[in-house]
């Protein structure tokens, strides 16, 4: 009988062809909709394998489900939508996909700087409407970014990424970190500094830190106080990380200039999200590493990792790394 993959949520048939001789694969039929929990349940209760996305919440619940679940690749860098240390218990390798997302997600980033800072979709839907009537000298005048003060909260490597991308915009790069970086001070040209420091000096305050309990409602309305006035608030990374009516206040109070999102609290929202009323916000799907060829890639990662746990030996990118292949696999 051959090794079940279940996929939550439908692929490229030609990303998935390279592994149905081998495998029996089934894939959830949508694209767009994600897989109801009692189905994934189902699923799970057979499967030797689940490849799944971020939405997907991997609990106890379903990682105990059935009893030959080897391998849950996570179409993803971040994993705080598993459950590790019970899928660590289990004896079931969790895999990501780091790297190969990194410079698409530091693209995006940094398009979503230059929208929120130049008010690129404010000005695009005024031209839509039919709003452009004359010019005028401060007609939908934004901010500089070349010469200014990037904070990036979370150096790791697309906060790397990003930060080289400043570069080219003669920026001066503050970045603050759990562990401070000596090679991309060198490298960069980076300063680290406390996070209260970077909040105060920042033009343009990232945020790229992965969520965990100490991150979680990192940035408070007393955090959004202490920013300039001037400034502009980015998050790519998890939307966890806000209180997401902090901000909400402190842009309705111009206590700073705009803000640009890429992800959410609870995710997706509807049109009727407050800060979705607000001129000064550029909001995005989260499609950080949404290109064809990185989600391709991405993709082929995932299936790369189940093969290699399928077959008995360690997948490319591990994420608990106290996982050992059964001799029997």
């Amino acid at each position: 009988m051959k090794p079940y993959i279940y996929i939550t949520r439908k692929l490229p048939e030609a990303v998935v062809e390279s592994i149905r001789q081998t495998y029996e694969v089934k894939m959830w039929e949508h694209e767009d909709i994600p897989v109801p929990k009692e189905v994934l349940f189902s699923e799970a209760q057979k499967a030797d394998a689940l490849l799944t996305m971020l939405s997907d919440q991997i609990d106890e619940e379903i990682l105990t489900a059935g009893n030959q679940l080897k391998v849950v690749a996570n179409l993803a860098v971040g994993f705080d939508n598993i459950d590790v240390k019970t899928a660590s218990r289990l004896g079931i390798a969790v895999c990501n996909t780091p790297d190969v997302l990194t410079d698409t997600t530091a693209d995006l980033t940094f398009a979503l700087l230059m929208a929120a800072a130049r008010r690129i979709v404010e000005a695009a839907e005024f031209v839509k409407e039919g709003n452009w009537k004359s010019w005028s000298p401060l007609l939908l005048a934004g901010h500089d970014i070349h010469h200014k003060t990037i904070g990036i909260v979370g150096m790791g490597k697309i906060g790397e990424t990003v930060a080289k991308r400043a570069t080219g915009f003669d920026m001066n790069i503050l970045y603050h970190n759990r562990t401070r970086k000596p090679e991309i001070e060198q490298k960069l040209g980076a300063v680290f500094t406390s996070f209260e420091e970077l909040v105060e000096k920042s033009d343009f305050l990232v945020c790229l830190t992965p969520l965990t309990p100490e991150t979680k409602n990192l940035f408070t309305r007393d955090v959004f106080k202490k920013m300039k006035q001037s400034a502009i608030f980015l998050n790519a990374s998890r939307g966890p990380v806000i209180d997401e009516q902090a901000l909400y206040d402190a842009l309705v109070a111009g206590e700073i200039a705009g803000a640009g999102l890429d992800v959410f609290e609870k995710e997706p929202i509807n049109a009727e999200h407050p800060l979705l009323t607000l001129p000064n916000v550029v909001a995005l799907p989260h499609i950080g590493s949404s290109s064809v060829e990185t989600r391709t890639d991405m993709m082929k990662l995932c299936i790369d990792n189940i093969t290699a746990v399928l077959d008995g030996t360690e997948p490319k990118t591990l994420v608990n790394k106290d996982w050992k292949p059964l001799v029997n696999a």
